[in-house]
C-alpha cells in the first residue's frame, strides 16, 4: 500500500504497478502514460488493495476475487520451497531488495500478527523436526548479525567488537565471520526469543550509533545438520536470510557534487553487489567475464555461496507502486530482472561421519567460536546427542538461548507492561519500535546516559542525568535537568510537565518514546498509528513548518501540490538529521549551525511561473560567520562521515582530522541571497523604468532592495523622450531597438548587515544570451553604490524578443561573497558585440544565416547582421516602387476621364503639349531612375557578399610570426568592407529620397 507519511496517501498518488497474472509486473510512466515496460518473473505478488483485517489482526483478502497476496501465501511459495531445499541437503538464501518503506523487512520479518518468511520457516522446521523419524538426530544453530558501513556487529552479544567482526577466509571453509555466535536451539521458542533479543541490541545499537537500520543490512544464519546414524551419513544445510539495506542509498544522492569521498559504506556494499549480480548475469549469457568481485565488500564476501556458487537463491525485490517513486521502482524491477539470470550450483551436502570427524577436527584448529556463510559448523555447534527424533537433552550442554541476557521472563515483563507506566521506544524501522521499554517505578527515577541511572539510556545528545520521571499519587512528571533537551508532543519543555497516557516524548536529539500510562487511562487505541513520521509531523507542526507554509497550492481539486508535498516529506525526514547534526558538531565542538531551508520558496522564472523547489541546508560557522548552503545529497553524504568521525570519538580514539577531510568543513564559496524580477512591458513601448526593487530570499522574505533603471535609447546612449514613446509594440517590429540596463544601488542588504567584512555582486541574463552579465565585488557596505550600465541592442528586432519584453522579467540574482571566496566572473569575452561596442540580442535570425558550426568573430557577425538589414530594406523600397507603379495608373486613368468628360468644351487654361508630355513621361522616368537605383545597390551587394565569402574562407597562418600581419590585414579588409555597405546603403537611401520628392512633387499637378 502507499506510505503514511502524507505524500503518497494523501497527494492523488496514483498506482503506475499492475500485475494482469501471477508471473508479470508492468510498470506505467507517470509522465508518458503510453509507455509501459512488462517484466516476467517466477511469481508476482500483489499487496497495494483488496485487504483486510480479521480479527487476530492479521491481512487477508476481501473476497475470494482479490489479487491479494498475504503472507502465508508468500511463505506457502518462497519460504516452503527454503525447507524443502534444506531437508534435502542444499544451502539456500533469501535476498529482500528494494527501497525503504517498499515492504523488504515486512515480508522477511513481518510486522504485529503477521509473521514474515523468517518466522515461519523456523516455526515450521522445527514443527516437521517433530514429526521425523526416531533414528535420526537434528541439530540447528542460529547467528544473526548486521552490516553497516563495512562493519559486522553480531547482535546476540552485548559486548561490541570494536571495528567490528573480522572476515577471515579458509580453504575449506571459504569466507566466514571470526567470532560470530552461532547458539544451539531446541525450539521455535527459543529462536523467537533470541530474534527478540538480536532486535533489541540492534536497536540500541541504532540508536547509540544513530545509525537507521534501513542503511544496514541484517543476516540470519540458520545452520541444519541431519545425521543418519543407520546409514553413516549426515546432510548439512546452511539457509541464509537477509534483509538488505534500502535500495535508494544505492544512487549518487550521497556523494553528488561533494568535494569528499562517499560517506555510505552502504552505498559500497549495495553497488558491489550489484556489480556482481551483473557480472554473473553476463557470464550466464555468454559473455565474457574474467572477474567476479566478491571481494570488494564484506556483504559480497559472505554472500558468494549465494551468489553463482552452492545455493539455492530466491531474490525478493520489493516495490513502491506510486507514481512518485517510478524511478526507483523501475530501477528495482531491471535489478531483479538482471538477477534471474545467474545459474547457481547447488548440490546436496553429504558426508560420512568418520569423514565429517576428521573434518571438524582440522576445523578446531581454527579459533573457538568462527562461524560463516560457507555452510560449515564451528566446533561449538558439534554436541553429540542420543538418537531420537527430536532435539534432546544432549543439547542443552551448549549455551541457552536467552539464559544469559539479566533481562525477565516474556511473562514477567509482560506482567510488569500492564502494571507499571512505561516509555516505549519508537523507531524510524517499524521492527525497532517497542523493542525497549522502560519502566517508571513509583517515586523517582533519573534517565540519562550514567549506568547508575534508573533508565540508562543512549543517544546523540543524551546527557549523564538527563531528566528525571516522578511516579507520584497516580501521576507520572517529566523534569528535564539543566539545559537538556525534552520534547513533548512535539513542544520543548524546561519544567515540570505532567504526562498523560499516549503523550509522545524525545530525549535529546532524537530519542523519540511513547508513553503507556497507568491501566485505568488506557482503552482500546491503536498504538501503531504513533510512529515515527507521527513524532516528526507533530515535531514540524509545533515549529511551526506545514504544507500550507511552504506554499504547497492547490490544484482545484482538493488536493495539494505533489511535488511540494515532496518537498514537505524530505523537509520532515531531514528534520531529525539535522538535529542529530548539529549534536554531533556540538559534541565534537566544531561551532557549527545547521538549519533546514527550502531553495525556490518563493522563488519564480522570468514569465512569473514558480520554480521547482528542494529541500536544502545552511550551514553556518557561528565563530566565523562563514555560510554554506549543502543541497540534500551533499548533506546526507556529509553526515555518514560526521557519523564515522563521531564514533571515533566516542570509542575513545583520535577524532582529529585535517581540515580538507573534515566532514563540518568546506572552503568557502559565494552564497545565493536572493532574486529580484524587473518587469520589461514598458521598454516594448520605449518607456523608460525605473524603480526599486526588492530581492526575496529563500523563504520569501526581503533580503536587499536594488535601485535599478531600464532606459531606451539611440544607438550613440542617448535616452528616448516622449516623441519616442510607441502605442503599439509591433511598431518596433524589424526596427533596431538601443536600450541599457542599469543597476545604481542596493540598499539594506541583511547578509552585509550581519557581518561588514562581507561583499556582494549581481548578476542577470538579458533574454536569449548565454553568459551572465555580473558586477564588480563591493565589499563592507551596507548600502553598496553599484554605478553599473550595459546597453544592449537589437539590429532587428523579431516578434519573439517584442512578445519576449511584454510577458517576461529580468531576473538579478544577489549573490553574497566571503573573504577568501571565488568572485564571479565578470568578464564577457563571448559576446556579440556592434561596433559602438554595445552587446547584441535577439541574434536567432543571424544566426540562420550561417553555416552549420561557424563561429565568426564579432565583426563578421555585424555584418551579416547589416546585410539582413539591407535586404529588408530593399524588400521596403519594391514595396514603395509598387505602390508608386500603382499610383502611376491611377493617374492616367483620372487623366483620361477628365479628357472624355471635358470634350469639345473649351478649357480655360488648357495645359501645352510640354507640359503634357512631361506629365505622361515622369512616371517612366521615375521608374527607370528607380530600377538604376537598385541595379547599382545589388550590384554592391554582390560585391560585399564576395569579399565576406573570401573572408570567411581565409584560415590563419600556422606560422606564429604570420599570425600578426594576417589579423591586421583581415582587420582591414573588414573595415573596407563595412565602408563598402555603408556606402551601398548610404548611396541606396538618397537615391530613393530624391525620387520619391520628385514623385511627390508631381502629385499636386496630377489633381
Amino acid at each position: 500500500p502507499f506510505s503514511k507519511l502524507g505524500l503518497e496517501k494523501n497527494s492523488g498518488s496514483k498506482c503506475v504497478i499492475s500485475m494482469h497474472s501471477r508471473t508479470t509486473t508492468t510498470i506505467q510512466d507517470p509522465k508518458n502514460p503510453e509507455h509501459r515496460k512488462t517484466f516476467t518473473f517466477d511469481l508476482a505478488y500483489w499487496s497495494h488493495d483488496g485487504f483486510q483485517k480479521d480479527k487476530d489482526g492479521v491481512f487477508i483478502s476481501t473476497d475470494p476475487s482479490s489479487k491479494f497476496a498475504s503472507q502465508k501465501d508468500v511463505f506457502h511459495d518462497l519460504g516452503r520451497g527454503i525447507l524443502d531445499s534444506a531437508w534435502q541437503g542444499y544451502n539456500a538464501t533469501l535476498l529482500a531488495y528494494g527501497q525503504t518503506g517498499s515492504g523488504k523487512s515486512y515480508s522477511m520479518v513481518g510486522l504485529g500478527a503477521n509473521k514474515g518468511i523468517i518466522p515461519n520457516v523456523c516455526e515450521e522446521l522445527f514443527q516437521a523436526i517433530e514429526e521425523r523419524e526416531r533414528n535420526q538426530e537434528y541439530q540447528v544453530t542460529f547467528s544473526m548479525l548486521e552490516i553497516y558501513n563495512e562493519q559486522i556487529r553480531d547482535l546476540l552479544s552485548r559486548t561490541k567488537q570494536p571495528g567490528g567482526l573480522k572476515v577471515r577466509e579458509d580453504q575449506h571453509l571459504g569466507f566466514y565471520v571470526d567470532g560470530l555466535k552461532s547458539v544451539p536451539c531446541e525450539n521455535y521458542a527459543q529462536i523467537e526469543r533470541l530474534m527478540e533479543q538480536g532486535t533489541k541490541i540492534r536497536t540500541t545499537a541504532s540508536t547509540n550509533m544513530n545509525a537507521s537500520s534501513s542503511r544496514s543490512h541484517m543476516v540470519i544464519t540458520i545452520q541444519f545438520r541431519q545425521v543418519f546414524l543407520d546409514r553413516d551419513l549426515t546432510k548439512q544445510s546452511t539457509i541464509n536470510l537477509v534483509d538488505l539495506a534500502g535500495s535508494e542509498r544505492q544512487k549518487s544522492s550521497g556523494s553528488e557534487g561533494d568535494r569528499l569521498r562517499e560517506g555510505s559504506q552502504v552505498n559500497l556494499s549495495l553497488t558491489n553487489l550489484g556489480n556482481v549480480i551483473s557480472a554473473l548475469a553476463d557470464a550466464a549469457t555468454g559473455k565474457k567475464v574474467l572477474h567476479i568481485p566478491y571481494r570488494d565488500s564484506v556483504l559480497t564476501k559472505l554472500l558468494q555461496p549465494a551468489l553463482g556458487g552452492n545455493s539455492r537463491t530466491t531474490l525478493i525485490a520489493a516495490i513502491s507502486p506510486a507514481d512518485i517513486c517510478y524511478e526507483e521502482t523501475l530501477s528495482t524491477l531491471r535489478y531483479a530482472e538482471r538477477a534471474k539470470k545467474i545459474r547457481n550450483r547447488a548440490v546436496v551436502n553429504t558426508s560420512t561421519l568418520m569423514r565429517e570427524s576428521k573434518a571438524e577436527n582440522d576445523r578446531a584448529l581454527l579459533a573457538r567460536g568462527n562461524s560463516g556463510m560457507a555452510g560449515k559448523l564451528s566446533q561449538e555447534q558439534c554436541w553429540s546427542r542420543p538418537a531420537a527424533g527430536r532435539l534432546g537433552v544432549g543439547w542443552r550442554e551448549g549455551p541457552a538461548a536467552g539464559s544469559a541476557w539479566g533481562l525477565p521472563s516474556l511473562p514477567q515483563e509482560q506482567w510488569i507492561m500492564k502494571t507499571l507506566p512505561h516509555l516505549l521506544n519508537v523507531n524510524e524501522d517499524p521492527q525497532l519500535t517497542g523493542v525497549l521499554k522502560y519502566f517508571i517505578q513509583a517515586g523517582s527515577c533519573d534517565a540519562g546516559r550514567a549506568a547508575s541511572n534508573a533508565i540508562h539510556l543512549q543517544g546523540l545528545g543524551i546527557s549523564d542525568k538527563h531528566a528525571s520521571f516522578t511516579n507520584l499519587d497516580g501521576k507520572v512528571t517529566v523534569t528535564p535537568h539543566s539545559k537538556c533537551k525534552v520534547v513533548v508532543n512535539g513542544v520543548p519543555i524546561v519544567t515540570k510537565t505532567k504526562l498523560q497516557h499516549l503523550d509522545r516524548i524525545i530525549l535529546g536529539s532524537n530519542s523519540a518514546y511513547l508513553y503507556i500510562g497507568f491501566p485505568p487511562e488506557r482503552g482500546s487505541e491503536d498504538l501503531t498509528r504513533f510512529d515515527y513520521d507521527f513524532f516528526q509531523l507533530e515535531r514540524a507542526a509545533a515549529e511551526g513548518v506545514s504544507v500550507d507554509k511552504l506554499g504547497a497550492a492547490s490544484h482545484g481539486d482538493g488536493k495539494a501540490d505533489p511535488g511540494m508535498l515532496a518537498v514537505f516529506q524530505d523537509y520532515v525526514r531531514l528534520m531529525p538529521l539535522v538535529a542529530e547534526a548539529n549534536q554531533m558538531g556540538e559534541e565534537l565542538k566544531k561551532g557549527l549551525r545547521m538549519e533546514l531551508k527550502v531553495k525556490n520558496l518563493a522563488a519564480s522564472d522570468s514569465r512569473g511561473h514558480e520554480l521547482q523547489k528542494e529541500v536544502m541546508v545552511k550551514v553556518t560557522n557561528q565563530r566565523t560567520r562563514e555560510v554554506w548552503i549543502w543541497s540534500k545529497a551533499k548533506f546526507i553524504n556529509r553526515k555518514f562521515l560526521m557519523e564515522e568521525l563521531y564514533q571515533r570519538f566516542l570509542d575513545g580514539e583520535d577524532s582529529h582530522v585535517a581540515q580538507e577531510d573534515d566532514p563540518f568543513w568546506d572552503p568557502v564559496e559565494v552564497v545565493h541571497l536572493g532574486s529580484a524580477h524587473i518587469w520589461l512591458q514598458s521598454l516594448a513601448y520605449s518607456i523608460k523604468l525605473e524603480e526599486q526593487v526588492e530581492f526575496m530570499n529563500c523563504e520569501g522574505e526581503e533580503e536587499a532592495v536594488v535601485h535599478v533603471c531600464v532606459t531606451p535609447c539611440s544607438p550613440a546612449g542617448r535616452a528616448c523622450g516622449e516623441e519616442d514613446v510607441v502605442i503599439d509594440p509591433s511598431e518596433l517590429l524589424g526596427k533596431r531597438m538601443d536600450f541599457q540596463v542599469g543597476l545604481v544601488r542596493c540598499l539594506g542588504v541583511k547578509w552585509l548587515k550581519e557581518d561588514a567584512e562581507r561583499g556582494i555582486q549581481m548578476g542577470y541574463r538579458m533574454y536569449d544570451l548565454s553568459s551572465t552579465f555580473y558586477t564588480k565585488p563591493v565589499w563592507k557596505m551596507v548600502n553598496p553604490q553599484i554605478e553599473e550600465t550595459v546597453q544592449f541592442t537589437a539590429l532587428n528586432a523579431s516578434q519573439e524578443f517584442l512578445n519576449y519584453l511584454q510577458t517576461n522579467a529580468l531576473i538579478v540574482d544577489l549573490w553574497g561573497l566571503q573573504e577568501g571566496c571565488a568572485q564571479l566572473d565578470c568578464s564577457q569575452s563571448d559576446l556579440m558585440v556592434t561596433s559602438e561596442g554595445h552587446v547584441m540580442v535577439d541574434t536567432k535570425k543571424m544566426s540562420t544565416l550561417m553555416d552549420p558550426g561557424q563561429t565568426p568573430s564579432n565583426q563578421i557577425s555585424e555584418l551579416y547582421m547589416k546585410l539582413l538589414k539591407l535586404e529588408q530594406e530593399t524588400e521596403l523600397l519594391r514595396d514603395t516602387n509598387r505602390a508608386l507603379r500603382e499610383e502611376n495608373v491611377f493617374l492616367k486613368q483620372s487623366l483620361e476621364k477628365v479628357g472624355s468628360t471635358q470634350q469639345g468644351e473649351r478649357l480655360p487654361h488648357p495645359p501645352a503639349a510640354r507640359e503634357m508630355n512631361q506629365m505622361y513621361t515622369r512616371p517612366a522616368s521615375s521608374d527607370r531612375e528607380f530600377a538604376k537605383a537598385l541595379k547599382l545597390f545589388y550590384h554592391s551587394m554582390n560585391q560585399a557578399r564576395g569579399q565576406l565569402l573570401r573572408l570567411r574562407q581565409e584560415k590563419p597562418p600556422e606560422e606564429d610570426e604570420m599570425l600578426r600581419p594576417f589579423v591586421q590585414q583581415q582587420a582591414q579588409r573588414l573595415k573596407d568592407l563595412g565602408d563598402a555597405l555603408e556606402s551601398s546603403l548610404r548611396r541606396l537611401k538618397n537615391d530613393v529620397a530624391v525620387i520619391v520628392k520628385k514623385k511627390r512633387a508631381s502629385l499636386p499637378h496630377a489633381e
